[in-house]
């Protein structure tokens, strides 16, 4: 049976340009709506709740450690376009804040003082659930490492390489925090299945980010388009073998190194409490 192909197809707007199935150049404008209900609803509410100052103190090492490594990666991306005077990485600073949106509304959930309900958690999880792929995502950027004029090659290495490692580290103490939520009101194993769960999805979000191009905003300025290509690829999954390679591949090696960050005391480090 022969695959339907959905044609390269350019949408415009007043303030942005974004391809669909192709190349991005700048976001489009649907990123300000979703920004704006992301600012106007989910984060109003987790900042509204009053903190735990124990458990804010407890989770100071782990924001000082990740913001030491994020001022690393815009130092670097900061003296690349300054010795360079080209913007050729510029794009890894917005990605990084994607990547960050998810730990934002997982440690504002983990750092309240009371448990937070079932109708704060819903909304924020989806938010969290959309955004979430963004992090490890930044993993890909290494198909961007070739080398180019006016900086080493082990310089773009070291940069992107300091980018990815932000990203999984995001990834994985949000998705900590999460499976903690989870666990506390499900229990063990339902637990473990959310967090396999959303790393499974997150890595097929991975592939239809890297290959397919669509972003977060899709879901709000593309649905019928993202929905397509989503049900094509189950459709048929024969003709689509790279969708679901990289996802499991992407899948086992999230869920590993997430299985080896628990195993090396990440918990105690993120405040989390034991099992």
């Amino acid at each position: 049976m022969q695959v339907l192909r959905r044609p390269v197809r350019r949408v415009s707007c007043r303030k942005g340009t974004a391809w669909v199935g192709g190349a991005r150049t700048q976001p489009a404008p649907a990123v300000c709506y979703l920004s704006y209900a992301f600012l106007t609803c989910c984060y109003p509410m987790t900042l509204a709740m009053p903190l735990s100052l124990p458990a804010l103190r407890h989770r100071l090492p782990l924001l000082l450690a990740l913001g030491l490594s994020l001022t690393l990666s815009f130092a670097l991306i900061a003296v690349r376009i300054v010795l360079t005077r080209e913007p050729t990485f510029i794009f890894l600073l917005w990605n990084l804040f994607l990547a960050a949106i998810p730990f934002g509304l997982s440690a504002a959930l983990h750092l309240a003082a009371r448990p937070p309900g079932v109708r704060l958690l819903l909304p924020v999880g989806v938010v969290w659930l959309l955004f979430f792929p963004n992090a490890p995502y930044l993993v890909t950027d290494l198909f961007h490492l070739v080398p180019r004029p006016g900086v080493p090659y082990w310089y773009d290495l070291a940069l992107i390489m300091s980018c990815a490692w932000n990203g999984l580290m995001l990834a994985y103490a949000s998705l900590l925090d999460m499976h903690t939520l989870v666990r506390q009101r499900l229990g063990f194993w339902l637990g473990w299945v959310f967090a396999t769960v959303a790393l499974g999805l997150s890595a097929f979000g991975v592939y239809l980010g890297r290959f397919l191009r669509f972003n977060s905003w899709d879901i709000i300025s593309n649905p019928f388009t993202l929905f397509y290509d989503i049900l094509q690829r189950f459709l048929h999954p024969l003709h689509n073998r790279q969708a679901w390679g990289v996802t499991v591949v992407f899948w086992a090696f999230l869920l590993i190194g997430y299985a080896t960050v628990r195993l090396l005391g990440q918990r105690k480090e993120l405040g989390i409490e034991e099992q």
